[in-house]
């Protein structure tokens, strides 16, 4: 049985750093094995059907071979179809009124806590606000995320010890929602 996935590259292409061509992402899925592989932007997302592992299992394949082929790590996450799209459908912030800019979903390797962030205050950031899910996170960010002091915080190292965290705007989130289910 085939299954469509988004592969999340983290940090990539973004200031001149771990130059990754998506021509050559593509070529480096399909001598994985992949099939019906493409990309979306530059920035790190990539879609493709495999009959073979899971989430987990083909973020680590992907991770060994981009070290391999380019000499850099590369974060990965590996999502289904079914996980992105409950990931928009469960938006805890009313997306339809909003701007693609203003909501983020920072994807997470594994399950998120809230006490994992409970030294947060988060009245002080009003209006921006963040929301847990299924090992994601929304942001609402109504003047961008460059100028969110929110996603700074959120951002800190020390509350994302032990992982593996990448964020997309939601026009992203709903282009994979659509590319995975085509």
């Amino acid at each position: 049985m085939t299954t469509t996935y988004a592969a999340l590259l983290r940090g990539i292409n973004v200031g001149g750093n771990k130059k990754l061509p998506m021509a050559e992402l593509r070529t480096l899925l399909e001598g994985l094995g992949h099939d019906d592989v493409r990309t979306y932007l530059q920035s790190g997302q990539a879609v493709f059907a495999s009959g073979h592992g899971d989430g987990e299992s083909l973020a680590a394949e992907l991770a060994q071979a981009i070290e391999k082929r380019f000499g850099f790590t590369v974060d990965v996450i590996v999502r289904d179809h079914a996980y992105l799209k409950a990931i928009a459908d469960n938006c805890p912030f009313p997306a339809a009124e909003l701007e693609g800019k203003q909501l983020h979903v920072t994807y997470c390797s594994a399950p998120v806590a809230e006490d994992r962030f409970a030294e947060i205050d988060q009245p002080a950031y009003l209006p921006e606000e963040f929301r847990l899910g299924d090992r994601a996170l929304y942001l609402y960010a109504p003047d961008g995320l460059g100028r969110s002091k929110l996603a700074a915080e959120l951002s800190r190292p020390r509350l994302n010890k032990g992982l593996i965290a990448t964020s997309r705007n939601w026009n992203t989130v709903l282009k994979l929602v659509e590319l995975t289910g085509s």
